[in-house]
């Protein structure tokens, strides 16, 4: 299974959650969005463990399964038709997300996400994962 993971899925692996551990462990494709990437960093930035989370993200980028997708303009071109969708649907989503969503659709790939609101990225698979409890 190819998966895409948002910001939520990461974080959720490293606070070692099964669910998020489990889908990780088993993607035989795994990407992380160079937005995900600007996400993370900015939290690890405003956080008191900043070079700590940076190294972890490093190793785990280094895995040869884990690949950073880049935006180019097939992205573009699918952001712009997700935007155009969620509009004309009165969904509004955040822009980050809707980029990660880009992102997933141009690879073929599943959103890994604890957000449930990206299952208005269609015709984006999202694979949610559970609640916390």
């Amino acid at each position: 299974m190819g998966v895409c993971l948002d910001t939520s899925a990461y974080v959720r692996f490293r606070e070692g959650e099964p669910s998020a551990v489990e889908a990780v462990v088993a993607a035989r494709d795994l990407a992380v969005p160079v937005i995900v990437l600007g996400e993370l960093r900015t939290g690890f930035r405003h956080g008191t463990q900043a070079a700590t989370n940076e190294r972890r993200l490093r190793e785990f980028l280094a895995d040869p399964v884990v690949r950073v997708l880049d935006v180019d303009e097939d992205a573009a071109d699918r952001y712009a038709d997700l935007m155009t969708d969620l509009r004309r649907r009165g969904r509004p989503l955040p822009t980050n997300d809707v980029w990660i969503g880009a992102l997933a659709l141009r690879e073929g790939l599943s959103i890994l996400t604890a957000d449930r609101h990206f299952e208005e990225l269609r015709p984006a698979k999202v694979c949610l994962l559970p609640t916390a409890g």
